[in-house]
């Protein structure tokens, strides 16, 4: 038998795809590109590219100065601000390892992701610094603490430990040689908000980074260049804030980092002033968003387009999003995706598609990014069609999707199927162009006499009516058909819609067998600490509802 020949390599230079290309990068290329961000104070500061290269050189150097090496996990506590910009550009750089950490955990989630990460240096707020302070007797590897402030701002603290930002960048040249290495090697850490279990580690490495913010620019269709100015509302202590500090310097987009203050009135002040274009968050803000609109009557002057992921969008946020002439664009992904795994563009919805209908396709999570492979399966593991109807479990693989998780190999091995493909635990359905739309988390499905319902497009249907502000579906037992749906809704401020008013706008709106069987009003939705809403804590505080039709 022929064997067959050897593969003929091409003849071409290669260099590793490293993190501290992009800042480099955009120094060169875009360095006159400013960068805005917004303390806590509501003070704002502005420099360039140009400018946060030279820090980010001063900050890489201060960070050999304090021992940190190559593989040591840096943490941080930080809002979407400049230092922490310089963060994520100057530990990776020399080859240790960003490690974002949410400050709206629970405590023991914090206490146990410093002390499963072996964090070395924590780098925080001022502001965070008392929640700083309540955990680090119980962290074991914590050497030292620097606040990320300039000296006249140092808080108060007898720890001896506990260094100035702005110090100890001091006079730290602002230049640097980066350090070259391999591309695999591993670049920012990022836990999963620990919803189903503790908090579980997705170890990103340089490749990754960088092949999921080229991806991430071109699954924006030309939408993310050098004349936008992006702010990402999305913390930046979250999935490396959906991988846009990352892509806007590639793409020349300036970028306008917010602080801590994201509520409506606060988001809309800073796009105005800042002439904001595109900003990407979870619909929760966007909600606050349009009811500060809504109420004041105010406008969106410069923005063009929204990015919302993180939860499924409604449709009467859709369309209050677009009445201001601004697009709406879907993304979809997980911690373990890096995190964009999907984006939804109206080039996306297909042509023949009119109104209503073209409307509800907004609805869908959308196409895979470039490198990013889909596979729908069923119960007993077999492929279901792609044919937009048919359902099954996501799964995924591709070059920005984790092989394993950091240093958990009983979650490893629950995470994965047999050809190595990573089960999300969404449901979701695919159509014949490859667009993904999803049906509910398999945990939070309710099964009613053997059929499926879909909390997401109940909540979505409930959303439409003008009194409700926030809904969230949940599955309560029922003697004769297993689960039944329940309703819990946030009313409109001023509104206090009734059951039957409910149910009567959404006979028409879902099928008849979907209709919940109760409706309950509550003040405010619990949220997990990314902002989504926490189902766990629902199905919790109603365990013991007693639905009328039981």
């Amino acid at each position: 038998m022929p064997t067959d020949p050897d593969p003929v390599l091409g003849l071409m230079m290669e260099r590793p795809l490293l993190i501290s290309s992009i800042i480099d990068y955009a120094a060169c290329v875009h360095g006159h590109v400013p960068v805005v961000s917004r303390d806590a104070q509501g003070r704002m500061h502005r420099y360039t590219y140009g400018d946060a290269a030279k820090r980010i050189a001063r900050l890489a150097h201060a960070l050999k100065t304090l021992g940190v090496r190559p593989g040591d996990r840096v943490a941080t506590l930080a809002w979407n601000g400049h230092r922490h910009f310089e963060l994520y550009y100057a530990v990776s750089g020399i080859g240790a390892i960003c490690h974002t950490v949410n400050p709206r955990l629970f405590r023991d989630q914090l206490v146990h992701i410093f002390n499963h990460a072996e964090d070395r240096f924590i780098f925080a707020d001022p502001e965070l610094m008392p929640l700083v302070e309540d955990i680090v007797r119980d962290l074991r590897t914590i050497e030292a603490i620097v606040v990320l402030a300039e000296a006249a701002e140092m808080p108060e603290s007898d720890r001896k430990s506990v260094l100035c930002y702005e110090t100890l960048l001091g006079r730290q040249p602002d230049a640097i040689d980066w350090p070259e290495f391999d591309e695999k090697t591993a670049a920012a850490l990022c836990y999963t908000s620990g919803t189903t279990g503790k908090p579980k580690g997705a170890l990103y490495s340089h490749r990754s980074t960088v092949l999921h913010a080229l991806s991430s620019i071109i699954g924006h269709d030309n939408r993310l260049d050098s004349t936008d100015v992006f702010m990402p509302v999305v913390p930046m202590f979250h999935v490396c804030a959906w991988g846009y500090p990352y892509a806007c310097p590639i793409a020349g987009a300036a970028m306008v980092l917010p602080g801590p203050r994201l509520d409506g009135a606060s988001l809309h002040e800073l796009m105005e002033e800042e002439r904001v274009t595109l900003a990407a968050g979870v619909p929760t803000l966007w909600y606050g968003l349009m009811e500060h609109l809504r109420q004041t009557g105010g406008s969106l002057t410069h923005l063009r387009g929204l990015v919302s992921g993180g939860a499924a969008a409604s449709l009467a946020l859709i369309e209050a999003i677009e009445s201001h002439g601004v697009e709406f664009m879907h993304g979809w992904g997980l911690t373990e995706t890096s995190p964009v795994a999907t984006t939804n563009l109206s080039s996306t919805v297909q042509s023949g598609l009119e109104g209503d209908a073209a409307q509800r396709y907004k609805l869908r999570q959308g196409r895979p990014l470039h490198g990013v492979e889909f596979r729908l399966v069923g119960d007993d593991g077999a492929p279901v069609p792609r044919d937009g109807t048919a359902s099954g479990e996501v799964l995924l693989r591709g070059n920005t999707v984790i092989a394993e998780y950091y240093r958990d190999e009983a979650a490893s091995a629950a995470a994965f199927d047999a050809d190595g493909w990573f089960r999300t635990g969404d449901i979701g359905t695919i159509d014949e162009y490859g667009c993904l739309q999803l049906t509910d988390r398999a945990k939070d499905l309710i099964k009613s006499g053997g059929e499926w319902i879909s909390s997401i497009d109940l909540e979505n249907a409930a959303l439409g009516h003008s009194g409700v502000a926030a809904a969230a579906a949940i599955a309560i037992p029922h003697p004769k058909w297993g689960e039944r749906p329940l309703l819990v809704i946030v009313p409109q401020e001023g509104e206090s819609p009734s059951k039957e008013d409910i149910l009567g706008f959404l006979k028409d709106r879902v099928a008849q067998w979907w209709l919940p069987d109760d409706v309950a009003h509550i003040d405010a939705m619990p949220l997990t600490a990314t902002g989504k809403v926490s189902k766990r804590q629902l199905r919790e505080r109603f365990r013991d509802h007693k639905l009328p039709t039981a």
